[in-house]
């Protein structure tokens, strides 16, 4: 017979049986998998799962929730079951060989009537009260982009300040002397009254109800190159209206550069109220970064070629795209080829993987694998404006350009006519163009010039000037 327990103390999952020891045990979910220790054998065995790990060098932390598969060589694992346990940082329960991982909030808040009494007591809270900073980067999914680089400048220009982050569930790593809130807990709802200053990459979402004193900047998240909000192909009266409801609740927004100031003005109709274009401060780290440190935590050596493949997410899709076989692209093209979903992507698929393949869809900042890369294969997605900065080649793999550009989504600007590398349709292509040793210098004009209208500011320094100014602005005091 087979069994499953969980020690809570040491937060660790145990299933026993009887007979000869397994050849191995496997906990494995979209975004984590984790390894038994297995021991004993002959008339017992047990496999004994961490519910903890460590992912690119970082602390342990709870595993990422979601639905996981238990697999044990060489054992039954159908008939197990141990009911909803909480631990600290996560619950989980075992129904046969599924595991399910959860945020760790007391079921009764999850309800229907224990979310609307938290946010009753949310509207109600006098709130703005705090001097403290609410952040959240891609709803909670992740810790970086332009949230995560205005909270580092924060923490050394103004420390007393606090620093909430909003976060799906523990897996998620909030910056040293930050305070992490799982969304929809009761502490997450009372951090976003109090705090006097939320800065976001994305819309708000849930019901907000803005306090008295409290301001509200959005960082955004990407120069765009396809259309956004209100000029997104069609009509669509409810997607109007739910722009303009959703531009009126911020004070302030960043843009990378004055191009993205004219377009997000009136995407957003975000008329009368202030834009700062101040570079983005999630690309301070490809200037002053330091790409040996990231290769050594992603595992990977000095004399490496590293490809990063990262494109934009579709609205016709959950997954992200296919277009390459990674494994293979790795080979051919003599590289580590780090795979970089989308953050809309994130909750869907699995990671990746193969020879000399990395999965980094989970690694919190962007910033940094652009960082380590030597050259980008993207799309459509806005990294094409970050990675810019550094000055290195960049390829784009469009199969479905014409669908893309013409019916999808449609473009400001034409792609083919000013990109800063080659556009090409396949995988041989790819490789054909990444073994191009001139190939880059074809491109040197417009790359030049791409850089001078979209990265003038990319210096190096946009996270304490924005910083400077929210402390300028009395929305938040040292």
């Amino acid at each position: 017979m087979t069994t499953a327990r969980i020690d809570e103390s040491a937060q660790m999952l145990i299933i026993s049986g009887a007979g000869a020891r397994p050849t191995a045990a496997e906990l494995i979910g979209p975004r984590a998998r984790v390894s038994a220790r297995l021991s004993g054998g002959g008339k017992t065995w047990k496999a004994v799962f961490a519910l903890r790990a460590s992912r690119w060098g970082g602390a342990e932390l709870p595993l990422p929730a979601g639905r996981y598969e238990l697999r044990i060589d060489g054992a039954d694992a159908s008939g197990l079951h141990v009911a909803t346990t909480m631990l600290p940082g996560l619950r989980i329960a075992v129904e046969g060989s599924a595991v399910s991982i959860a945020a760790p909030i007391d079921p009764i808040y999850e309800t229907p009537e224990g979310q609307s009494t938290l946010e009753e007591r949310y509207v109600a809270q006098s709130g703005g009260t705090e001097n403290a900073v609410f952040f959240e980067s891609f709803y909670g999914r992740s810790v970086g982009c332009n949230p995560r680089a205005i909270d580092r400048a924060l923490a050394a220009l103004a420390p007393d300040v606090v620093r909430y982050w909003s976060v799906v569930d523990l897996s998620v790593a909030v910056p040293e002397g930050a305070i992490a809130v799982v969304e929809g807990s009761p502490e997450w709802w009372r951090a976003r009254g109090a705090a006097r200053l939320l800065v976001v990459n994305d819309w708000l979402r849930r019901r907000f109800a803005r306090k008295p004193g409290q301001r509200v900047l959005q960082t955004w998240h990407g120069t765009p190159l396809k259309r956004l909000a209100l000029h997104r192909p069609g009509f669509d009266p409810r997607r109007m209206a739910a722009v303009v409801k959703e531009s009126r609740r911020w004070d302030v927004l960043l843009a990378q550069n004055t191009y993205s100031e004219r377009i997000l003005r009136k995407a957003y109709a975000f008329f009368g109220r202030r834009i700062w274009v101040e570079g983005y401060p999630r690309n301070d780290a490809l200037v002053t970064g330091d790409p040996a440190a990231i290769r050594s935590a992603l595992g990977i050596s000095a004399d490496e070629r590293v490809l990063l493949y990262a494109p934009t997410w579709r609205d016709d899709r959950k997954e992200m795209v296919d277009f390459i076989d990674p494994e293979t692209l790795a080979r051919d093209a003599d590289a580590v080829v780090l795979v970089r979903g989308h953050s809309r992507t994130l909750g869907e698929g699995r990671d990746r993987d193969g020879a000399r393949v990395i999965d980094v869809t989970g690694y919190p900042e962007t910033a940094q694998l652009l960082l380590a890369a030597d050259a980008l294969i993207t799309d459509y997605s806005s990294v094409m404006f970050d990675f810019s900065v550094t000055g290195k080649p960049m390829y784009f793999l469009v199969p479905d350009l014409a669908h893309y550009r013409g019916q999808l989504r449609g473009f400001y600007f034409d792609l083919e006519s000013r990109a800063p590398g080659p556009l090409v349709h396949t995988q041989d292509e790819l490789v054909a163009a990444l073994s191009d040793a001139d190939g880059a210098s074809a491109y040197a004009s417009r790359y030049a010039a791409w850089r001078a209208q979209f990265n003038r500011r990319d210096d190096g320094n946009a996270a304490v000037r924005v910083v400077e100014r929210i402390l300028d602005q009395g929305y938040v005091t040292r």
